[in-house]
């Protein structure tokens, strides 16, 4: 099945890409690669703010994922004009505004990678880092950056 039937099928409408909040694009094409920018949560998703493992546990951070993963996949789309262009996800970043104590990172950033094995199937399984961030701009709880191999 193809990545935009899985949408439709998943019931993910994509919002309107993002639009830079600094001196950045929010892709970079080079070669048959796209490189995505760090992508937050949209504000129209919820006013998702503050520490995992204090203003928010791990469940609820990886729905915050989730969302960056869907605005993600708007960047992407706009970038190659269809998600079927899509060769592989090749690798996700996530940073997560943590608390001190808090180790479950790659809990939270499941949300989005979970996400991408849906659209993409075994094209969405990637390699992934994440990473216990002391801050993120924003107060955001997460942020993600995403390598994409496109045809």
């Amino acid at each position: 099945m193809s990545a935009e039937a899985r949408l439709i099928e998943l019931g993910i409408e994509l919002p309107e890409p993002a639009v830079p909040a600094g001196s950045y694009v929010t892709s970079v094409q080079s070669g048959n690669m796209l490189y995505l920018a760090g992508h937050l949560p949209a504000a129209s998703e919820g006013s998702w703010s503050g520490k995992v493992g204090s203003d928010l546990d791990a469940d609820e951070a990886a729905v915050v994922a989730r969302a960056v993963g869907i605005n993600l996949l708007a960047t992407i789309r706009a970038a190659l004009g269809n998600l079927d262009r899509v060769v592989r996800i090749v690798k996700v970043l996530g940073f997560v505004n943590s608390a001190p104590g808090f180790s479950d990172q790659p809990k939270v950033i499941n949300g989005c990678s979970d996400l991408m094995a849906q659209v993409f199937g075994e094209r969405g399984r990637h390699a992934r880092s994440a990473v216990g961030a002391n801050e993120l701009p924003l107060n955001t709880p997460v942020e993600i950056e995403m390598i994409v191999q496109f045809d």
